[in-house]
């Protein structure tokens, strides 16, 4: 990692999980700072960044090496080729890596100038926006994500991601149809992760994934309609 990059710069909301330890130790720059959201929190950190390109990483994400050289090769160029860089994402589930269910290759703007794009998008579901007239390139290589190590963590996070998207889409008046958005949704999320984008290729573990994705949509419109006046 510090081949490709000038400065690290880790933002933590004050973990307990040693963080803060194996950071200093280290000798990277270390900044707490209250967790107010997904895209607010990695703003934030974007903000600290001397440089104008920024490569951002999540703390279970590292760089795989055939990335780590497409980026040092860029980095050693006089001048970048484009404003924003798209990798794709491979994550380990379970120790699998998974290649379907709609999880591969999940291009992502991870490396851009800051000036000309931001975190947007949902709550938790964040994604770099990049503003009109930027232009992009794709590099080789994967950022490698290591995600759940058991399904118990993975029904967590649904249940607890399921919550904040619920909270924004009630913030934002969005109305939930029992019949399209918490019978229909669900349905068509499985099949489309399972059959079409070929989960079932990915054995035990691509049936796991899509089966909790249809009832993470389940419970995220469930629990948006219990927030809203249509829930009463």
């Amino acid at each position: 990692m510090r081949s490709v990059v000038d400065e690290i710069i880790v933002v933590d909301s004050y973990s307990t999980d040693g963080t803060k330890k194996i950071c200093i130790e280290l000798g990277v720059t270390f900044v707490e700072h209250e967790f107010e959201g997904h895209i607010q929190q990695k703003n934030y950190a974007v903000s600290l960044a001397s440089h104008d390109f920024v490569l951002s990483l999540d703390a279970d994400e590292a760089l795989s090496e055939t990335l780590q050289r497409s980026i040092a090769t860029l980095k050693n160029q006089s001048l970048p080729l484009a404003d924003a860089y798209e990798m794709n994402r491979l994550t380990s589930y379970c120790g699998k890596w998974i290649k379907h269910c709609g999880w591969y290759p999940d291009t992502k703007f991870r490396l851009w100038n800051k000036t000309k794009g931001l975190w947007g998008g949902e709550n938790p579901h964040d994604k770099v926006i990049l503003s009109v007239g930027a232009g992009s390139q794709t590099l080789v290589g994967d950022i490698l994500h290591y995600s759940y190590s058991n399904i118990a963590d993975h029904v967590r996070t649904a249940n607890a991601f399921s919550d904040i998207a619920a909270r924004e889409g009630a913030a934002k008046g969005k109305k939930v149809n029992v019949l399209i958005h918490m019978v229909l949704n669900p349905v068509y999320t499985f099949i489309h992760k399972y059959f079409i984008r070929l989960g079932f290729l990915d054995g035990f573990y691509g049936f796991v994934i899509c089966y909790l994705s249809a009832v993470s949509n389940f419970l995220k419109y469930a629990k948006m309609k219990q927030l809203t006046k249509d829930g009463k």
